[in-house]
């Protein structure tokens, strides 16, 4: 990922400081939003929040692997029996990507590259608007991973970069068993495409797939 050193004219300084405020309420209103979703998924309301909406559940039940889900991902798996796990398998995971996953994604881990989060910088690139960031588009691989019956422990990724994803586009990421090596590790296909079924990110992945602890 490539980063921008800022100016340190003056002229550019309040637009930074302007960009990074509403950056931060991006930030802050994605948190509240996810917190406020949880929240009525367990049946508690929370404050300015109708109690009737709250009381309704907004999220799927999440399958045994994760802690949680969100109304608008969506997940398919060929098996959900740890025991009859083995190559053909895979899971496909989809969910879109909102500008407030990018705004969050750039505070988190620090990737404030211009062109994820400037518009009008963004238009004079080569992609003519902002797009997402190649490694959370990338994370939606290890969300689809985490979905295999079981426990699963990444090894090792491999990844290619073949289009750039628009923000408000959905992805789709689909991983697939493509060799058993043994002791519970496997090795996969991991790819994942738009909205068109364009891949946008291609690569292996060598993971291990635990049984579930008993609880």
């Amino acid at each position: 990922m490539s980063s921008q050193c800022p100016d340190t004219d003056s002229a550019t300084a309040t637009p930074a400081a302007e960009q990074w405020t509403s950056i931060s309420k991006h930030v802050v209103n994605s948190y509240l939003e996810a917190n406020n979703a949880l929240l009525a998924a367990m049946g508690f309301s929370s404050a300015g929040t109708d109690a009737a909406a709250a009381a309704e559940p907004t999220t799927p039940s999440p399958t045994a692997e994760v802690s949680f889900g969100d109304e608008t991902w969506v997940m398919e798996r060929s098996t959900d029996d740890y025991d009859s796990l083995g190559v053909g398998d895979y899971v496909r995971f989809s969910k879109p990507i909102a500008d407030t996953d990018v705004t969050a994604f750039a505070q988190v881990s620090g990737d404030t590259n211009r062109l994820h989060l400037e518009s009008d910088f963004a238009e004079e690139t080569q992609f003519g608007g902002r797009i997402a960031h190649g490694t959370l588009v990338a994370g939606t691989i290890s969300a689809a991973l985490a979905r295999f019956p079981g426990v699963t422990v990444y090894l090792s990724q491999t990844l290619e970069f073949t289009g750039p994803v628009r923000i408000g586009g959905r992805v789709t990421a689909e991983c697939e068993i493509v060799e058993a090596l043994g002791g519970d590790r496997y090795r996969l296909h991991t790819r994942v495409v738009d909205e068109a079924d364009e891949t946008v990110i291609d690569g292996e992945a060598v993971v291990i797939i635990n049984e579930l602890p008993e609880t």
